[in-house]
């Protein structure tokens, strides 16, 4: 659906009035006005004299519209209003989707042009320490509320700039939540909540949005007060509500290509800074090595998650990233330090607006190799 004429008029109202703000602003920086007017201020006087027959209303909407085109997110921040959008999805600028609710819905926002979009692209990256060119085309990072938001563009992205945004709550739920929602029943969190207070190290798997990130987070909630926490993330999400934590996050190169920090780096550093749990977002590449082996020198009570289809399919995925260390051990000393180190896989499902946990399986060993023994399923306990 086209945006209406009004909204037309007032999108092309506040681009000329945005264009002459710079304007106006450069040539006070050249003549050397050592304080320049708030940028608020400076919208509204500009707004006031260029604008000063329309109603009061719509000289409000346009001063609106000329702030969230300059220091915003442009037209995203229609959306982002919205509390209902769980995700935005930006193909190009002529396509905006949200997904409100499990389902995927276009949006009636659109970008004016590309320029327009890969200028909100630097908006949402430069804050953060983030950038993409042509040489590094994708980005990812964490918006301010904790949102996590993942940019590529051309030649990667054909039809146009990408965007995609996760949003979280500001309030994540807690456990009798989950239970509450059916994400679980009584007995597995009572299952869960013993296996974290006795210090069992614990893998959440499942697929994109299943509510892994949601499920760790809420299960913190058992880890003792007198604890230090160490968190390790690609981007720092999780929220936990321990006294002692200390939140880690990976940084990609710099410009010059140096300064990277891996969450393999930062799983090696945390082991120097005394935890008595390392809680990891994701495990999702050489990592894992690192983290196995820190497992089976006394660090217990450890929480990640992973993409995987099932339980089982967890194991082998972590057994595969510790081999992609390249360190040379040999298979089977992976798969014995595996079985020793992970304790319990949780494994989620999404099925439309649903998340919810299927089955809580035991690590075990069967001719040699990490198996797994159902200990909760939906529908009944194995």
């Amino acid at each position: 659906m086209s945006p209406s004429p009004a909204i037309d008029q007032v999108g092309r109202l506040a681009a000329e009035l945005r264009s002459r703000l710079i304007e106006r602003r450069r040539a006070l920086a050249v003549a050397g006005v050592a304080e320049l007017p708030s940028l608020q201020e400076a919208v509204a006087a500009l707004v006031a004299d260029e604008a000063a027959l329309l109603r009061p209303a719509d000289r409000e909407l346009v001063a609106d519209r000329v702030l969230r085109d300059t220091i915003g997110m442009g037209p995203l921040e229609e959306v982002l209003r919205d509390p209902e959008v769980e995700e935005v999805l930006v193909n190009g600028h002529r396509e905006v989707w949200v997904e409100r609710r499990g389902a995927l819905e276009r949006s009636q926002v659109r970008f004016g042009d590309e320029d327009a979009l890969r200028d909100v692209i630097e908006r949402i990256l430069g804050p953060i320490g983030r950038r993409v060119d042509e040489l590094s085309p994708m980005a990812d990072g964490r918006l301010s509320d904790g949102s996590r938001v993942n940019v590529v563009i051309p030649p990667l992205s054909v039809d146009g700039p990408a965007i995609s945004i996760r949003r979280f709550a500001g309030l994540r739920p807690g456990p009798h939540e989950l239970v509450e929602r059916g994400s679980f029943d009584r007995a597995l969190l009572d299952l869960l909540a013993e296996a974290v207070a006795a210090r069992r190290n614990l893998i959440i798997s499942g697929g994109t949005g299943s509510g892994k990130t949601t499920v760790l987070n809420a299960l913190s909630t058992y880890i003792d007060a007198s604890e230090r926490v160490i968190t390790i993330e690609d981007a720092a999400e999780l929220r936990l509500e321990q006294p002692h934590v200390v939140r880690l996050e990976s940084r990609p190169a710099g410009i010059e290509g140096v300064g990277e920090v891996t969450i393999r780096d930062l799983v090696r550093n945390a082991l120097r800074m005394r935890p008595d749990r390392i809680v990891i977002g994701e495990v999702r590449g050489p990592e894992a090595m690192d983290l196995l082996v820190a497992l089976n020198t006394g660090h217990r009570g450890a929480l990640s998650t992973v993409h995987a289809n099932g339980p089982g399919d967890a194991l082998r995925r972590i057994e595969t990233l510790a081999m992609m260390a390249g360190l040379g051990v040999p298979h089977e000393v992976v798969s014995e330090q595996l079985t020793s180190a992970v304790d319990l896989v949780l494994h989620l499902e999404r099925s439309g607006t649903d998340r919810r946990a299927v089955e809580l399986c035991e690590v075990t060993r069967v001719a040699g190799s990490p198996a797994v023994r159902s200990v909760w399923s939906r529908g009944g306990s194995a």
